[in-house]
Order: C-alpha cells, then sequence, then structure tokens
C-alpha cells in the first residue's frame, strides 16, 4: 500500500476516471502516492497527492507540465485529461480525506540509477537536457513556485546546521565544511539570478533510452520540488547525483558542466558558488535521510541515497573548491584562472636569460633533453629507472654540448613518474600524472640559484622531512597589478632552509644551491623551476607533474616559464598532432593496414600488459596478438640488442644459436614432433603447414570453420571463412569445406553437448568427400576463434 492508498484504489481511480484498464503497479515516491500504469501498448503514472494539498502548490506543479509541452525541446510528462475532460480530478480516501488525482504519460526508457556504465558522452547528454530543461523555465512565473518549507532547495539548505547532532564528530566535520563554505558565500549568493527550475534532477528522475550501445537521455520526470530559486542550484543538484558512484568527481560534474553550459549559458559569477552548492544538496540528502530513519523507518525509498551521498560527499571534500573553480570556469569556455590572460599579456613584453636564473654560468645556448613518452634517449623503464645508469647519459650529453645548458621542457607528456604516488584511480580506470607543468636545467651539484624578480618567501622547507626530493622555495610576487608564484625545486637543503616565510628576496638575489644526487633522490642534480597563478591549497608539495585530462586547467593555472625566456628549443610538447600522422598514414600505406577505433590511438611505448599513447595515457592491452609475455620484456629487449649488436644475419651458415633455440622448444613438445622450421609469421607457418599437408596426402581439400582466420597470404585467406564469407570475399572455394563455428554459447548447437553437433557436421563433410571420392588433405581450426568474436571451442571438440 503506497501512502495509504491501495491498488484497488488505483484500479478504480484508473477505471472511473481515465476508462483505463490494466496491469497497476506501486512506483516509491516521498510525497505522492504513485502507481505505474500498463494498459496495452501505453504506459503512464497515476499520482495522488497528500490529504489537503495546498491548491496554489498543486495547480503550480500542473502548470509548469503544461508549460513544458508547449514549450520545451526536451520530452517530460504530459497530463492525460479525465473522461470529463479535467486536467485533475479529487478522489476521497477511507479516511474522509480529499486528495487529488492525475495522470501522466509514462516516458520509457530506464532509470539513471539502472544504467552501466555511464560514459562521459552520456553525462554530457544529461547536463545538455538539463540546460534545455532550465532554458525552458527560465521565463515562466507562477505564484505557487515560491515555497519557503521546502527543506531541499540548496538556497534554503542551512537548516541542516540544527541536526548535526544526528552524526559522527568525523562526519560533523564533512558536512560544517560545506555548511561553513556556503555561509560564507550566503550574501553574495542570494544575489544570483533566479528561476523556476526542476530542483530534482537525481538518479530516479532521468530517463535514460533503452539503446545499450549508444544511450541518451530521454527526458526528465516528477516535478514535485521544482521552485523559484538560484538558476545555478539546478545544475548543482543534477551534478551532485550524475558523481555519485564515481572515483573522480570532479571529472564527471565538468563532463555534466559542460554540456549543460552548451544548452543554457551559465554566468561567470555563478561558478563561483558551484562547488559549495553541490556539496550543501549533498548534505541536505544524508540529513533528510537520517531524519526519515526516525519518523518512517521502513521506508527505505526515503535513504535511497544516503550511502553513496556519503560516499561522494567524503570525496567532494578532498577536491580543493578552487581547483574546482578553474575547472568549472573551463567547462563552460572562461579561462581557467582569470588571470590567464592578463599574465601572458604581460609576459610577452618581458625578456630575461636563463643566465638571470644562474648567473655564474656564461653559456646561453639551449639543448632539449627528450624525456617524452616515446623517447629513444631514456631507453627502457629499467634503464632510466637506473639513476646511476641516467646521470651517467646526462654527464655524456654535457660533454657532447658542453656549452649548452640541458633543459626538460614544459608540458612535456614523461613516464619516467613510476612511483604509485603519481597514480590514481579515475572513471574508466588507472590514471598517471605525466604532464610536467616547468622546466627542468640539468646542472652541477651547488649551481646557484638566483631570482628572476623581487619575491616574498611563502615556503622554504626540506619537503615536508622528505630529504629524496631536496630542498623546496616558492616566492610570491606582486609585479604591474599581478600576483604569481614562482617554485624552485631540487635545491641544496641547507641552502634552501636558510630562508623563512616571510623573507624578501630581490630580484637577482640567491635563492639556493643545487642540491647533489643524495638530496634528489639519486636523480642527476637540476633544478625544477615552475610558476603559479595560485598555491590551491598545497603548502610544502605542490604538484610539478599534472594528469593529462586536466592539462588545460593547468595550462591555465601554471603558465609557461617559457614566457620569458623565449627560447625556441623549450617550446611545450603537448601539441602533438594526430591529424597529420593519420593524413599521411592514408595517403602513402595501403589500405590493408588498417586502424582501430573511431579516434586512432597514437601509441608511443608498451610496458607489461599496457600501450602507452604520446601523453601517457595507459591502455590495457586485449588487442595485440604479438607481445606474449608483455611489452618491451626485458629480458628480451636485452637479448635482442646483444644477440643484433653481434651478428644478424640468415640461416645459411652454422651456429650454435639456432641449435640451442631449437632444442629449447623441442624441450616443451611431444617426442614425435622433433623437427624445426622457422618462419617470419603466422601467415607463414600456415602456408608452410598447408605445402606439407598437401605433399603427404596429394589432397587439396580442407576443413575449416565458419569465421575462421588464418592469415593474409593468398593461400591462408583462400582458406579464412572470415574473409572470403565477409566483405569484398568472392565465398568459399571448390575445395574448402566450412564447418558452422563451434559456439556452444550463441551457436547453432549450444550448452554442454554442443561439440557432439559441430562433430556430426564435420562427419556429414567427411562422408560427402566420399561420395565424390575425395580424400581430406587437412582441417585447420584456431584454439579460440579471434575474429569470431574470441570463441571457444566446445569441450573435447578439437581432441575427437
Amino acid at each position: 500500500m503506497s501512502k495509504n492508498i491501495h491498488i484497488s484504489d488505483a484500479r478504480q481511480l484508473c477505471a472511473s476516471l481515465y476508462n483505463i484498464q490494466g496491469e497497476i503497479s506501486e512506483l516509491p515516491g516521498e510525497l505522492d502516492a504513485n502507481f505505474k500504469v500498463e494498459s496495452g501498448s501505453q504506459n503512464y503514472i497515476l499520482k495522488v497527492s497528500q490529504p489537503n494539498t495546498d491548491e496554489i502548490e498543486y495547480q503550480f506543479q500542473q502548470d509548469i507540465l503544461k508549460h513544458l509541452e508547449n514549450n520545451s525541446k526536451i520530452e517530460s510528462p504530459t497530463i492525460i485529461k479525465t473522461v470529463d475532460n479535467k486536467f485533475e480530478s479529487v478522489f476521497t480516501d477511507k479516511n474522509g480525506d480529499q486528495r487529488k488525482v492525475r495522470l501522466l504519460t509514462f516516458l520509457k526508457g530506464r532509470v539513471w540509477s539502472s544504467v552501466n556504465p555511464k560514459t562521459p558522452k552520456l553525462r554530457s547528454n544529461l547536463g545538455k537536457i538539463n540546460g534545455l530543461l532550465t532554458s525552458a523555465l527560465i521565463d515562466f512565473n507562477h505564484e505557487g513556485a515560491i515555497r519557503p518549507n521546502l527543506n531541499w532547495d540548496i538556497a534554503r539548505g542551512l537548516w541542516t546546521v540544527n541536526h548535526l547532532d544526528l552524526f559522527s564528530a568525523e562526519e560533523q566535520k564533512i558536512l560544517q565544511h560545506f555548511q561553513n563554505g556556503f555561509e560564507k558565500q550566503f550574501n553574495d549568493y542570494q544575489k544570483l539570478r533566479k528561476s523556476i527550475v526542476h530542483n530534482d534532477v537525481n538518479d530516479n528522475n532521468i530517463i535514460v533510452s533503452s539503446d545499450l550501445i549508444a544511450p541518451e537521455i530521454k527526458g526528465i520526470i516528477d516535478f514535485g520540488d521544482a521552485s523559484l530559486t538560484q538558476t545555478i542550484n539546478d545544475v548543482a543538484i543534477t551534478i551532485a547525483y550524475a558523481a555519485m558512484h564515481c572515483n573522480d568527481p570532479l571529472q564527471a560534474a565538468v563532463e555534466v558542466l559542460s554540456g549543460y553550459n552548451s544548452t543554457f549559458k551559465i554566468e561567470e559569477e555563478e561558478l563561483k558558488y558551484l562547488y559549495h552548492s553541490i556539496g550543501m544538496r549533498l548534505v541536505i540528502s544524508v540529513t533528510k535521510s537520517a531524519l526519515n530513519k526516525i519518523s518512517e523507518p521502513k521506508n527505505v525509498y526515503l535513504s535511497i541515497s544516503e550511502k553513496p551521498a556519503w560516499n561522494l560527499l567524503k570525496k567532494w571534500r578532498a577536491v580543493s573548491p578552487e581547483f574546482a573553480l578553474y575547472n568549472f570556469r573551463n567547462a563552460c569556455g572562461y579561462h581557467a584562472h582569470p588571470n590567464e590572460e592578463k599574465f601572458k599579456n604581460w609576459a610577452v613584453n618581458q625578456k630575461y636569460a636563463i643566465n638571470d636564473l644562474f648567473p655564474t654560468i656564461s653559456y646561453t645556448e639551449v639543448v632539449k633533453l627528450d624525456l617524452t613518452v616515446g623517447s629513444n634517449w631514456i631507453g627502457h623503464e629499467k634503464e632510466f629507472n637506473n639513476l646511476d645508469y641516467f646521470q651517467f647519459k646526462i654527464n655524456e650529453l654535457q660533454k657532447e654540448y658542453s656549452n649548452h645548458f640541458i633543459a626538460g621542457g614544459y608540458l612535456e607528456p614523461r613516464p619516467i613518474y613510476t612511483s604509485n604516488a603519481y597514480d590514481k584511480l579515475g572513471n574508466f580506470g588507472p590514471e598517471s600524472r605525466t604532464i610536467h607543468l616547468g622546466i627542468d636545467f640539468w646542472l652541477a651539484e651547488y649551481t646557484p640559484v638566483h631570482a628572476l624578480f623581487e619575491g616574498e618567501v611563502i615556503t622554504a622547507v626540506d619537503n615536508a622531512g622528505n630529504k629524496e626530493y631536496g630542498g623546496l622555495v616558492i616566492l610570491k610576487h606582486q609585479i604591474e597589478g599581478l600576483e604569481f608564484y614562482s617554485l624552485y625545486g631540487h635545491l641544496n637543503v641547507t641552502s634552501a632552509l636558510k630562508h623563512k616565510a616571510g623573507d624578501l628576496i630581490e630580484k637577482g638575489g640567491q635563492i639556493g644551491l643545487l642540491g647533489n644526487m643524495e638530496e634528489n633522490g639519486n636523480w642527476a642534480p637540476h633544478l625544477h623551476f615552475q610558476l603559479m597563478h595560485s598555491l590551491l591549497d598545497y603548502n610544502d608539495d605542490y604538484p610539478g607533474v599534472c594528469y593529462y585530462n586536466q592539462v588545460d586547467i593547468w595550462k591555465s593555472l601554471c603558465p609557461d616559464p617559457n614566457l620569458f625566456f623565449k627560447t625556441d628549443t623549450l617550446k611545450d610538447q603537448i601539441a602533438t598532432d594526430k591529424n597529420n600522422i593519420q593524413n599521411y598514414r592514408k595517403k602513402h600505406l595501403g589500405k590493408s593496414l588498417s586502424l582501430q577505433y573511431k579516434e586512432p590511438l597514437h601509441i608511443v611505448r608498451g610496458t607489461g600488459a599496457y600501450l602507452v599513447d604520446s601523453n601517457g595515457r595507459k591502455y590495457l592491452d586485449t588487442v595485440n596478438n604479438v607481445a606474449h609475455i608483455g611489452h618491451e620484456h626485458y629480458a628480451v629487449v636485452k637479448a635482442a640488442q646483444q644477440q643484433i649488436a653481434v651478428l644478424n644475419t640468415n640461416t645459411r651458415y652454422l651456429h650454435d644459436t639456432i641449435n640451442n633455440l631449437t632444442q629449447n622448444l623441442l624441450e616443451t613438445l611431444p617426442s614425435k614432433l622433433n623437427v624445426v622450421h622457422y618462419v617470419n609469421s603466422g601467415s607463414e607457418a600456415n602456408e608452410l603447414a598447408l605445402r606439407m599437408a598437401q605433399a603427404h596426402t596429394k589432397s587439396k581439400e580442407i576443413v575449416v570453420s565458419e569465421m575462421g582466420y588464418h592469415g593474409n597470404s593468398n593461400a591462408c585467406v583462400a582458406i579464412s571463412s572470415y574473409k572470403f564469407d565477409g566483405k569484398g570475399g568472392s565465398g568459399a572455394g571448390d575445395n574448402i569445406h566450412v564447418v558452422p563455428i563451434p559456439d556452444a554459447f550463441r551457436g547453432k548447437y549450444r550448452g554442454e553437448n554442443a561439440a557432439e553437433g559441430y562433430l556430426h557436421e564435420l562427419k556429414d563433410i567427411l562422408d560427402s568427400m566420399k561420395t565424390h571420392n575425395k580424400q581430406i588433405g587437412c582441417l585447420i581450426f584456431e584454439p579460440i576463434i579471434s575474429c569470431g568474436g574470441q570463441i571457444e571451442l566446445p569441450d573435447g571438440f578439437l581432441e575427437k
């Protein structure tokens, strides 16, 4: 029974008021009694209000649906008129209370909470639809929209402060973070533009299409909480629910916000309040859940979002409000940092030499040290993690370029940050920080470092006591109305700690000395020089490397130091143009060398089970059929390097190595298989197997599997059903006999005894051969039929 209204009541109301018969089931709801009505091909929602509902408020809900029906570009429920042509009716329940009754169309699809996976594209689509809804309501006015007692309104969310006693001390700290932040902004927040908004775009009010491949948002339902409030609240609420169950809620928020802004333009000022508005909606949600467990302990629906809301609150608390704002600004087409353009316009007129940083160095030229993901100079992971070897290579490079600064570039994607400290679990798997945010200068230990501009010491530390990263100094600069910071990392600890917060270092004054290898975690002595517009929430561990998916924000927050030096060698590295690579490939490579994926991957490195693109993003490799023991296995790499440095020729000469390899192979095989042929590919191996079979049997009759693929030579294509039965194929030759794909799950024969069915198919082929006086030459099968969909053969099939 829903809100003291029985299914039998709902059935009677549908019949008497709407002349509709059908199957009726209860639906959850906080206020109204809700029922789904399935009548033939049509579905409806019957809504029965609480007793003595406020007339103006109820009329508001009616009128908002009528308004959307005439003005909205998205689907929303429409009101079905009664048999006497009214939009609503009145029902007197068993207690004598009067309740409002209305019937709405039912939007077909799935609720958001049931969709998995929720892709970035779908979250952006949700934002887009939400924006269209906000836009449709922006000029809608109604006296019923003023709802001073609506506890779900973010603008009235500070009522939650009175219920902190319902939570543990740790939970109270999280709630107070958002309550205090919201209260601090409240006076200015109240001045933001207002409009009537849906106010409850939660995961059970969002309808998604049933398409599993490319789902889209069908519409938004349940306007029971619609009200006049700050317009920004609508997308804040949508984000609060769309970011649930996400490892990276900020990334999810940005995806929703970007879509929303594409259909409803958010004002720059409004974005300042979005972080705490999202937090406050979650605070309201968990507080309501705590209260509802006391008042209605058996109503599970009222606490359905409690656990995911708490999980998200904890993650959202860990997000810097300032960094969130920069992400929001970027998503809405503004400069992530407000001073980005102003700083660039000032910096372009400044001219500094690298020698101003290192006045004891006389040379001026720069040689670029290539530390990019695909760099041949850094070599294998085991080599660039061998820090003594890395130092040796730096020394050799300095000998080669004795009158040059050796420098590593800004926004350079690097694979060298292999510690777990650089990793996080994103919304679609692990992510690594790879993009370098400063410039590195590799110089001798104890080289003096001097200030380019006058600045106040903000930080001078031994990097929180972690000596392997050396001393760190951060200066604050205020020049021509600009405020920015400069960072100097990997300094000699003693020289860094000579300063203290508040000290003033004059332009050209000494900041410190470069640290030695021991102070830098055994890395070669170098200076990491970085600029920042803000310190965010960091004190002594400011990031020098960022995640690729946040590079636009960090580019704005940490401008290019080369703006001052203007050295062509140090131009940023992030602008790899995949289109140029792809266009050249289309022009000069044969079509048989096809690319995969709608957006082809630019892969430049392999490591173990992963392929790595040019920006350092790792992809778990479930496609490659070459690297059986993992990409760039160090033992294999070294063995190949050692052998090719001594001898790389054909097999016409005597050599122990080929015999040793053969012996190793034979030890893995049955004794009868004791002769080895060496070939260059799988296609060549199958060509040789076909020739050997034909030579032995004197027959060209070949049995193959449907959807089998055996290589790209002429003979292999001729026996590959995947090719001759596929696009452009001309069917099987007269000597090729095809067994239906032995798929026990979807194939012609299924289940535990599927093998017997496919064996009968094979027997029929062999019997047909005998009838025509033919003899089988060979049978060729993949143990797992890969192009057919990774089909494992039925148990016992190959053996029998």
